[in-house]
């Protein structure tokens, strides 16, 4: 196939401001290559591919940046600036992808959606995210009522935010497993990942080190200061080592030292790549019983999972995590989590979508 893809409009490839659509995207593209498929890029400007996904066509286009929908009220009115960068993403993707056999949709936004009713070229959209917009969410339905085969999910869990379809298509997602490093180290020190904004819930983890009185190693971009600094002055000094947004191979290096990954969210999570990029390291994770991770953690074999907002049933479980055998972490990315089962699973699905566009075109 020749498949035409649509990055997120929300930094580049590279900034980490994207969040887990950028590992997302370099590992589906990575694992589309091996297959044969011809792959084309659309990112903002500056965006850069990794590893093996660098053999794909990139294609860069300029414009303001969408306003995230995780920091948006459910019930906002979709908004599309003056010179904006994803209408122009979208306007790339159409005129390659008149030579394509179909676009596929990283972005989670109103625009991209609607799209696929005004096409002939048909788009394909791996939903990052639960449902985080009213209208996003009703554009959804109405779509799927004529397209049902054209969304897919990471996770069981994150579907259910859209009851409307009955059989939601899972893809799970996927992981070069080459670039993480097997490390067996259970006397390491406590680690955190992760946008550091409101919806990831930093102070639980926090709280949980500075009962522990350890020091608790967090990578991530800063998305909003103000919390941080709030975070910080809510505990003993020092507690919190800031590590910065680190790309793949360093990040890997440092989180593998770490005995256990906290995870707390206080949204569901429509997947948990930093879950997965720790046990590839052979971390095991303690997180919340919420969103994709509780899909992905097995507990008491691969980490522990404890009731959502209860640090005291986090405290407990890290406590006890050196039951885990790291190498049982590993290897449950191996057989369910790499490049090439994730890679399988879109190239079925999107062979679905374009066989089911034929029939239509056809009648």
């Amino acid at each position: 196939m020749h498949i035409v893809l649509i990055s997120t409009p929300i930094g580049f490839l590279s900034s980490g401001k994207g969040g887990g659509v950028e590992l997302t995207l370099n590992s589906l593209v990575t694992g589309l290559l091996k297959k044969g498929h011809k792959v084309d890029v659309v990112a903002p400007k500056n965006s850069k591919l990794k590893d093996a996904s660098g053999n794909a066509k990139l294609y860069h286009v300029e414009g303001e940046e969408q306003k995230s929908w995780q920091h948006q009220d459910f019930y906002s009115l979709v908004t599309i600036p003056d010179n904006s960068l994803l209408s122009g993403m979208i306007e790339k993707a159409i005129a390659i992808g008149k030579n394509a056999d179909i676009i596929l949709n990283l972005s989670y936004d109103w625009l991209p959606i609607w799209m696929t009713l005004n096409i002939d070229i048909p788009i394909a959209h791996i939903i990052s995210m639960g449902s985080e917009s009213f209208v996003i969410s009703n554009l959804i339905s109405n779509v799927h009522s004529k397209y049902p085969y054209n969304f897919a999910f990471h996770s069981k869990i994150q579907a259910l935010d859209y009851p409307f379809i009955k059989n939601p298509i899972i893809i799970g997602n996927g992981f070069q497993l080459g670039n993480y490093e097997f490390q067996d180290c259970k006397n390491g020190p406590l680690g955190w990942v992760g946008r550091v904004a409101p919806e990831k819930g930093l102070e639980d983890a926090a709280y949980v080190a500075n009962a522990l009185g350890e020091k608790l190693k967090v990578w991530g971009i800063v998305q909003d200061e103000s919390y941080a600094l709030k975070i910080e002055k809510m505990f003993s000094p020092g507690i919190l080592e800031w590590k910065g947004f680190l790309e793949t191979e360093e990040l890997q290096k440092e989180l593998g030292t770490c005995r256990a990954l906290l995870n707390t969210p206080k949204w569901n999570e429509a997947y948990g790549n930093v879950v997965v990029e720790a046990l590839a390291c052979g971390v095991p994770v303690v997180a919340y019983k919420r969103g994709g991770p509780s899909e992905i953690i097995e507990h008491g074999k691969t980490g522990y999972l404890a009731k959502p907002d209860d640090k005291e049933s986090l405290l407990g479980y890290l406590k006890i995590i050196n039951k885990i055998e790291r190498k049982s972490c590993r290897e449950w990315v191996e057989n369910n989590a790499s490049t090439n089962i994730f890679a399988n699973n879109v190239v079925h699905w999107l062979s679905k979508i374009i066989e089911e566009k034929q029939v239509q075109n056809s009648t």
